[in-house]
């Protein structure tokens, strides 16, 4: 791989380019090198599989729509219907018109002083939804950020991805290991577990200098991109069936996947 092309995978334009976070320029140049270079193109290939992985890991349900709320509330404004008032052109009648206009105004005040308090507890309220929304833009810049950041570490040249795939007893059993040994960070993605009986779990374990290390419990509910303990010098990596809550003891004729990492 020549020098052009290790710099421009090391410039992180290319996960830049997934996020739609490049300026004009910048995709321009992307596609170009994309277009031009093969390995640039399949790394681009892998960088598209990584983001999927990762936006898995980060999905969450949609927050209630806000939108609807205010339409609703708008919805329900009163229509203030103006009737016409007939003139009585004998002079005695004007006392009677009179008191009737008196009741009809303070009526009146009243539905409108109601209306107006109503008015300015929907106005709280709208106020509340504008802060919810406010709010859940924060969390979706900071969970883009957590994105951006997992994205970089899939997609850095030093991390090496490996399958671990069960063995007889666990066929549908598939894990992605992603292992960066330079920055020393570990990460597991759980596609697929099989069932187990309630009162048992997956435990994942690192084979190190002739023992094995626990390295955590897998759980089906939990199937995101999360982190794992790294293990300098760890020569391969072990899954078995333990008590629920794991073991402190890998129960080795329990493995149900191994893989090498060396």
């Amino acid at each position: 791989m020549n020098e052009k092309i290790t710099t421009f995978l090391n410039s992180g334009l290319l996960d830049k380019y997934l996020l739609g976070e490049t300026t004009s320029a910048e995709t321009e140049m992307v596609e170009s090198y994309i277009t031009r270079y093969p390995e640039i193109e399949n790394a681009y290939n892998t960088a598209q599989h990584n983001l999927e992985v990762v936006a898995k890991a980060n999905a969450v349900e949609a927050p209630t729509s806000i939108l609807n709320t205010i339409l609703d509330e708008l919805d329900d404004a009163p229509v203030i219907k103006l009737t016409k008032v007939n003139k009585y052109k004998k002079w005695y009648k004007f006392s009677i018109a009179a008191s009737i206009a008196a009741l009809i105004f303070a009526g009146t005040s009243t539905y409108f002083y109601n209306q107006n308090q109503k008015l300015q507890s929907d106005t709280v309220v709208v106020d509340e939804e504008i802060e919810d929304l406010r709010s859940d833009i924060a969390k979706n810049n900071a969970m883009l950020d957590k994105v951006m950041r997992q994205l970089l570490k899939l997609n850095n040249p030093e991390t090496e991805k490996y399958i671990i795939k069960g063995n007889e007893r666990a066929k549908d059993l598939k894990t992605v290991a992603y292992i960066n040994p330079k920055e020393k960070t570990s990460m597991i993605d759980v596609v697929s577990l099989p069932e187990l009986p309630e009162e048992q779990c997956y435990q994942i374990w690192a084979e190190l200098q002739g023992k094995m290390v626990n390295l955590g419990i897998l759980d089906k509910a939990d199937r995101k991109l999360r982190n794992i303990p790294y293990m300098e010098d760890a020569l391969a990596l072990s899954i078995t069936i333990e008590p629920k809550g794991g073991n402190t003891i890998a129960s080795t004729q329990n493995s149900v996947a191994q893989i090498s990492l060396q």
